[in-house]
């Protein structure tokens, strides 16, 4: 966390501010709290993006989703004020690295640990669907590795205030390392098994360092999404079918939420009982 700014507003809301979690393209993201104590991570959209006239309007509706989405594996929506000069949602702050940032091509994830972060996303994206709801944006920084466990972030606001996501002017949104094929071609219906091709690739970032199809500019990382097959050197073998599965280009051919997690809990643990301090730090790599 970094201080506060001499421009930062003291409080928003009924939340007292504590110091900057980070910031993007489109908006400030705080550490805020409750007077009961209770942290919240608060973003907050740059005063531009808010002025465009159907901003406040898709703003709005995605807070009224997210607050639909229910369990453990989300972090839960506990204020929003979409008519703010500067709109603002607040939702449960989660301790803990992001995918991202804990993991790289030089130290990927142990498989038991890439297992546990399946787990977690595909009972996170169960409590989602069985909201009549498609996160459409599913990646490595939208993953907390919480102590209890992974847990998805941002959801229902990412299409909204995340500066990396991809958002063409006629609608489009993803982000292009992690967008299913027919996200890519801005198909009209999108439906969950674009979220499960993401998932897929979320689990190659977990295994390998990187993503499924490769780095560079997000045009050609979109054009090898619809044309190429993922690379999945490096995936642990017991993990290769699953993500391969998650990965194909027909939706109609991914498998469903509970069909991966029967596949997931059905791979063998390879690890011994962890310490205390081992599991709080599960995703850590022991030597």
């Amino acid at each position: 966390m970094e201080p506060l700014e001499p421009g930062d507003p003291p409080t928003i809301g009924p939340f007292l501010l504590l110091g900057r979690l980070g910031s993007g393209g489109m908006g400030l993201v705080y550490l805020g709290r409750l007077s009961s104590g209770r942290p919240v991570a608060i973003k907050v959209v740059h005063e531009h993006f808010a002025q465009h006239p159907d901003f406040r309007e898709r703003f709005a509706r995605e807070v009224r989703a997210a607050r639909t989405v229910g369990g453990f594996w989300t972090a839960a929506v506990v204020d929003a004020d979409p008519t703010a000069r500067k709109p603002w949602l607040a939702s449960e702050f989660i301790e803990g690295p992001t995918l991202d940032k804990a993991v790289s091509p030089t130290d990927p994830l142990p498989l038991d640990a890439v297992r546990t972060v399946g787990l977690g996303l595909v009972e996170a994206l169960i409590a989602i669907h069985h909201a009549n709801l498609i996160h459409r944006d599913l990646k490595p920084s939208n993953v907390v590795l919480a102590a209890q466990g992974p847990r998805v972030i941002d959801f229902g606001i990412a299409r909204a205030m995340d500066g990396s996501t991809l958002t063409a002017p006629d609608g489009r949104v993803g982000t292009a390392a992690y967008m299913s094929p027919e996200q890519c071609r801005n198909e009209p219906t999108i439906g969950p098994a674009a979220d499960i091709f993401s998932l897929g690739g979320v689990l190659v970032y977990a295994a390998t360092g990187r993503g499924p199809f490769g780095d560079g500019p997000g045009y050609a990382i979109l054009a090898r999404a619809l044309t190429e097959e993922p690379d999945l050197t490096g995936v642990p073998e017991r993990l290769v079918p699953i993500v391969a599965d998650c990965l194909r280009k027909d939706p109609a051919a991914r498998p469903g939420t509970q069909e991966l997690l029967a596949r997931l809990r059905t791979m063998t643990a390879t690890s011994s009982p962890r310490t205390e301090q081992q599991r709080e730090r599960w995703w850590v790599r022991r030597s």
